[in-house]
């Protein structure tokens, strides 16, 4: 059985069909990437796989006993307000010393357990946000574009913690984002959304999908950067590169956001 599925999902808001007949599954341990323009209903379908939304239409069936950990888009942390990391994380439900430290440890800010929150970088930050989720121990990862607001290296940054944490956890991974570019690298499946599915399947058949390429405005010419992933080497000679230099016939990010 899939962890969670979307079965014929329509949502309305304001009267507004915002998405429509969305089916999907995430299995265990595989990462999911939902992809689409702003306005395309990424945040809507989360929620609405969340049990925040009631959907107008359609049904989510979770495994039961599921156990989920949220990394939002946005927390917005009053600066003014006294708040370490260290306290945070033991929000709502009070967590060890030891057990806090891991989780900074594992996300690889283990020195800002007491800092204020309201003082730490934008990718601190997320790491934090990540390091909370992990403390709940899920068997279902969802990210609502969390690398919002950091620049590209910061963005391949955290998609490779990510592609870490799965492989060390299992823990599966649903996240959603508009960016083309480091995204498709941690994916195992990329599913494209604009109101309803356009395309679905492996970072390389989506991209060169013509329903990729018109909802995101490419031309029929291959100038997608893409940040190709090779599932089957060591990390151990080749940690956290995620390049195969023996395929020069891909090509990489250019950075080029248009």
């Amino acid at each position: 059985m899939s962890l969670i599925e979307a079965k014929g999902l329509s949502v309305r808001l304001d009267g507004h069909e915002v998405l429509s007949r969305v089916s999907l599954r995430v299995e265990a341990g595989e990462i999911v990437t939902i992809l689409g323009p702003n306005g395309s209903g990424k945040s809507t379908l989360l929620r609405a796989l969340l049990g925040i939304l009631r959907p107008a239409e359609g049904a989510v069936v979770r495994q039961e006993g599921l156990r989920v950990g949220y990394v939002p888009q946005r927390l917005a942390v009053d600066r003014s307000l006294p708040m370490t990391v260290r306290r945070f994380l033991s929000l709502p439900s009070r967590v060890g010393d030891a057990e806090a430290a891991a989780a900074l440890e594992r996300v690889g800010v283990p020195e800002v357990a007491g800092r204020q929150m309201g003082d730490l970088s934008g990718g601190q930050f997320q790491r934090v946000l990540l390091a909370r989720a992990l403390l709940s121990r899920p068997q279902l990862l969802v990210l609502d574009e969390p690398t919002q607001g950091l620049d590209q290296p910061g963005e391949a940054a955290f998609y490779r913690l990510i592609e870490e944490v799965r492989r060390e956890t299992g823990v599966a991974v649903l996240m959603v984002s508009h960016d083309l570019h480091v995204v498709m690298a941690a994916s195992d499946r990329v599913i494209c959304l604009n109101g309803h599915i356009c395309c679905e399947g492996t970072p390389r058949v989506v991209s060169t999908a013509p329903e990729y390429r018109a909802l995101f405005g490419l031309g029929t010419q291959g100038a997608l950067a893409l940040y190709q992933h090779v599932h089957d080497h060591s990390h151990d000679h080749d940690h956290g590169h995620g390049h195969d230099h023996s395929h020069p016939h891909e090509h990489h990010a250019e950075h080029d956001h248009a």
